[in-house]
């Protein structure tokens, strides 16, 4: 714990604690928790060991979630530029990064040197993909701040699930359409995860590399030029994954489609959740308003997002972009998930459940108050979702 004081001209001194000041190395180090399915292998000889990791995770921290349930404590705003500037903060994303890197070796290197069935196979890719995919969310931190540092290292750890086109597309893509039909990442009413999913994987690739052909265009560069940020971060995909495959033999084949997927899927999952069907107003010449704290799920969960580097304080993060994860803000009246991220993901993996738990508190909103025409709706479901929902009576979440 460590205590931050400041004197304002206005309210005299003011005092905060960061109590969550070392529980943020539950972050640094939750990636090796993708160690200890094959420590139980290896401790007790069984494959069915190799899916701890999974279990941990979206099991352990979905309960964990419900025991500790949210956190609503905010930081002085006062305080906030001393919190921002203390670097232990800054250090352990960055620190994050060579985490990811040595959990993809490691997994790489068991699999290639021990004789696993298919579904022992399996279950060390997916491990691996996991975490993996939360190397995205560290690049989702590091990628956002203006040091060349820390988006260089944003680029380094997203050649690790093979994903090097995300600063870029979310940055200047997502952030700019979020919550707007025109946004690949944003999820609709009555969408389901699968059908989102085929809509958002290649439409962010193709957004990322799209606005990144047109920054160098701007410049008097080819697209394929050497500063093309998302051919950086790919380019060490190829090294990383291509000399695995050369110490490991084929079977890496298998193992890094599998975590490669994997991991991309835990971004699809993150995204399908965080603006589920919310809206931003159309103003009259096209353009839409400002993003507000309103357009994003927000969960304040203290379990998950102590893993997380606070990721799900997503409203505030869509708000103000730049502000670091230990300063991000709870606010009240906002659109709130009943999980945190992992049990969210299970819900959405069975639509209907998804539907029944969601529709209902969205449309419940107190901006949206059952009027459908404040809601993002999936195009090829608007007659269903009309019929269904359109009576514009406010509604009760569920």
């Amino acid at each position: 714990m460590k205590t931050f004081t400041v004197q304002d001209p206005n309210k005299g001194q003011i005092v905060y604690q960061d109590r969550k000041r070392y529980l943020w190395l539950a972050s640094l180090f939750y990636p090796m928790a993708a160690f200890s399915g094959i420590a139980l292998y290896l401790a007790f000889g069984s494959e069915a060991w190799l899916a701890m990791p999974l279990l941990m995770t979206y099991g352990g921290a979905s309960f964990f979630d419900w025991w500790f349930g949210e956190d609503k404590i905010n930081p002085p705003e006062e305080i906030v530029a001393a919190l921002e500037e203390d670097t232990y903060y800054r250090w352990l994303p960055l620190l994050t990064v060579p985490m990811h890197i040595v959990v993809l070796l490691v997994m790489a290197a068991f699999v290639g040197t021990h004789s696993l069935s298919i579904p022992g196979l399996v279950m060390v890719a997916l491990s691996a993909g996991l975490v993996s995919g939360l190397g995205i969310n560290t690049a989702h931190e590091l990628g956002h701040k203006k040091t060349k540092f820390e988006r260089w290292m944003a680029r380094i750890v997203l050649a690790v699930p093979a994903y090097g086109h995300f600063c870029v597309e979310h940055n200047r893509g997502h952030h700019r359409h979020v919550a707007t039909p025109n946004d690949p990442a944003s999820s609709r009413l009555g969408e389901n995860i699968y059908r989102f999913a085929l809509r958002e994987i290649p439409g962010c690739f193709k957004r990322g590399w799209a606005v990144e052909a047109e920054r160098l265009q701007r410049l008097g560069k080819s697209t394929w030029h050497y500063e093309n940020e998302v051919l950086q971060s790919y380019a060490l995909t190829a090294a990383l994954q291509i000399a695995l495959i050369a110490a490991f033999g084929w079977i890496m084949l298998p193992f890094l489609a599998i975590h490669n997927f994997f991991a991309w899927w835990q971004l699809t999952s993150a995204n399908y959740i965080e603006h589920y069907g919310l809206l931003r107003k159309q103003n009259a010449n096209g353009s839409y308003e400002h993003c507000q704290p309103w357009h994003s799920w927000n969960a304040d969960y203290f379990a998950s997002n102590m893993l997380l580097y606070q990721l799900e304080r997503h409203s505030d993060h869509h708000a103000h972009p730049t502000r670091r994860y230990q300063s991000l803000r709870s606010f009240p009246d906002l659109p709130t998930l009943p999980n945190g991220y992992f049990g969210m993901y299970m819900v959405a993996l069975i639509p209907p459940l998804w539907y029944f738990v969601m529709d209902k508190r969205l449309l419940a909103l107190p901006h949206i108050n059952g009027d459908l025409s404040r809601v993002n709706i999936d195009p090829a479901r608007r007659t269903e979702m009309l019929e269904r929902y359109g009576s514009g009576a406010p509604l009760q979440a569920a």
